[in-house]
């Protein structure tokens, strides 16, 4: 990857897995064009059809830029706008001709998301395995998966059985109630001419029950953004067994209120997915794994 010639995006928006596929796809068309790619911006709120009004958030702050570069040598390669010390011959779109004497490329337009996804889905994930979490993140969730694991001891009456030795097996389940989606889901239906394309709130409640090898009294964390919470009956008529925590009664509200949009969700995720604890990596060849904690509806 040539590390004088770049590529620079348009500014990344919408949700935050949004944005990671339209970094993907940036990575992906600097890789094709053997450039080096500007690190692009995040977008802080989910405010997005005038860009000058979109809040930034600097790449860096989310994920580990220099651990990113370092994964990746050879393939594909981020750079600071700092690293670009002259920016002269700066070419608005990629066009028929010479364009490769040009600097800079950048792409103009469409949101990058929307360009044409058509690499392999092996490619998505192995850049979604590499984009690792700053520090400060990943100890913001360590805090709500903390309380998620107390909440439980304390219900199964395991006084002093310290979180270093033993796991408080939990779910997380993610449900999207946003009313942008809502909205999709009922022209999405129109149009194919179906009465139903996402899960009831019984349907999740009776898929989340029949996850096994996990024993009552089972936590179960709700990821989704309390403000986004449109239908207060999500948090009622759960099966016994089922304790639903949300994260206003794990008393972590505060931990997300104090972060933008896409750092919520980025705690999310990281809640979502957690590390199998040592016992059970020894039981899978000592090799590095996930086991995935949340259900998506």
């Amino acid at each position: 990857i040539r590390r004088h010639k770049f590529l620079e995006v348009t500014q990344l928006v919408w949700g935050l897995n949004n944005q990671k596929i339209a970094f993907v796809r940036a990575c992906l068309t600097a890789r094709m064009l053997n450039r080096t790619l500007l690190m692009p911006n995040l977008s802080a709120s989910l405010f997005y059809k005038e860009i000058n009004s979109l809040q930034l958030i600097s790449f860096d702050k989310v994920f580990k830029f220099e651990r990113f570069n370092t994964l990746y040598e050879g393939f594909v390669q981020l750079a600071r706008y700092s690293d670009l010390k002259n920016r002269t011959g700066l070419k608005q779109n990629i066009i028929n001709g010479p364009i490769d004497m040009h600097k800079v490329i950048r792409m103009v337009g469409k949101n990058p998301f929307l360009w044409h996804g058509d690499w392999p889905v092996k490619y998505y994930e192995r850049f979604f395995e590499c984009l690792m979490l700053v520090e400060d993140i990943s100890k913001e969730a360590d805090k709500v998966v903390s309380k998620i694991r107390q909440i439980r001891r304390k219900l199964r009456s395991e006084p002093g059985m310290g979180s270093s030795l033993r796991p408080a097996p939990y779910v997380a389940v993610y449900i999207r109630v946003e009313i942008n989606w809502i909205i999709h889901c009922k022209k999405l239906e129109q149009r194919s001419g179906v009465s139903q394309i996402c899960s009831n709130k019984q349907e999740i409640i009776e898929r989340v029950g029949k996850i096994i090898n996990l024993e009552a009294p089972i936590i179960v964390y709700l990821a989704i953004a309390d403000n986004l919470i449109n239908d207060s009956s999500l948090l009622s008529g759960w099966n016994k067994g089922l304790v639903l925590n949300e994260k206003k009664n794990l008393g972590v509200d505060g931990i997300f209120k104090k972060h933008p949009y896409p750092i919520q969700s980025a705690i999310d995720n990281e809640v979502c997915s957690v590390k199998l604890w040592p016992a059970l990596q020894q039981k899978t060849n000592n090799k590095f794994s996930t086991t995935p904690a949340a259900t998506l509806f």
